[in-house]
């Protein structure tokens, strides 16, 4: 990983004009990573900007005092893609011009010139850390905030299995460079708007279970976001609602995307399911612990299969 890190922090110190590129249905892991490295690119007196789907507002923050800058893109960077068909509408204009990918899923499928990808790492910016650390960078505020962001939202605030005694140090270094945490987190995972209550009322209704109980579904059709008013952009969070049941050990949370079919987001107890190989089975991939695809068919399709899927694992 060493190696990896020194020779991404050759590569950006030796290039510039970059357009960091984050996944579709953007969260705090690739947004924290993208401004985070914007911003010490930026330090370093590189042009860089941050391409993405959208931009939640509860993320908008990660932003503040980042001025729109105009030129020809030279260098490409992916952060936290697992695979470019990832990059949602942005998918046409970058594929396969990504020099450099910096990721932490178990399967990386971007086709890039330098990889630094580390799986046991606990999030993307886990690993920006680390390479700022390697480049001798001295943080300021605002990107260690953005780093804590990502690093808070994957672990769910510390308490994923993920959660390292690496992960709790880099989170204590970058609270020790300033990064007011509690207003962070309050946002990230103790504030819902009355749309999103709404939304789960809604999504309880569609709850349905196999496997004994052991494997959970919820399903958001966009009959249901269009009753709520909600866009794909206002479901995050979502994905943690069957998990929590008690007895559960597989969940599962459907999607209905506008052009039909289902994205799929898995969390799983990793001991007993590797949800990464679940959606492996349908050309996704992700984590141990959580993971998601794509299947095609309508709802009642999509829920068959991936009721016959969790009783064949379970």
């Amino acid at each position: 990983m060493n190696d990896a890190l020194r020779a991404a922090a050759e590569f950006l110190l030796s290039h510039d004009n970059y357009d960091i590129l984050t996944h579709e249905f953007p969260d705090g892991d690739t947004l924290g990573s993208g401004y985070a490295l914007c911003r010490v690119l930026r330090q370093l007196g590189k042009n860089a900007r941050v391409i993405t789907t959208s931009l939640p507002k509860d993320f908008v923050f990660l932003t503040e005092g980042i001025e729109e800058q105009s030129f020809d893109t030279q260098t490409v960077v992916s952060v936290d893609v697992a695979d470019e068909k990832l990059l949602g509408c942005n998918k046409d204009k970058y594929l396969g011009k990504i020099d450099l990918c910096f990721d932490h899923h178990e399967i990386n499928k971007v086709n890039a010139p330098l990889k630094c990808i580390d799986p046991h790492a606990s999030s993307n910016c886990e690993i920006l850390f680390e390479l700022f650390t390697v480049m001798g960078i001295k943080l300021g505020k605002e990107a260690a905030a953005c780093l804590y962001t990502g690093v808070s939202t994957d672990t769910g605030c510390f308490k994923y299995s993920n959660t390292t005694s690496k992960t709790l140090r880099v989170a204590a270094e970058l609270l020790d460079l300033g990064v007011d945490a509690a207003p962070i987190n309050k946002v990230m995972f103790d504030t819902k708007s009355k749309k999103q209550l709404m939304l789960e009322r809604e999504v309880y209704d569609t709850l349905t279970f196999c496997a004994d109980g052991r494997c959970a579904i919820i399903a958001v059709t966009r009959d249901i976001m269009n009753r709520v008013g909600v866009g794909d952009d206002g479901l995050e969070g979502l994905a943690q609602i069957p998990r929590m049941i008690e007895g559960v050990e597989i969940g599962i949370t459907m999607r209905e995307k506008k052009d039909g079919g289902f994205k799929i987001s898995v969390r799983a107890n990793e001991r007993l399911v590797n949800a990464a190989q679940l959606c492996a089975r349908f050309g996704g991939g992700g984590h141990a612990a959580a993971a998601g695809c794509r299947i095609e068919g309508t709802l009642g399709e999509v829920t068959e299969i991936l009721k016959k899927t969790a009783e064949e694992l379970l």
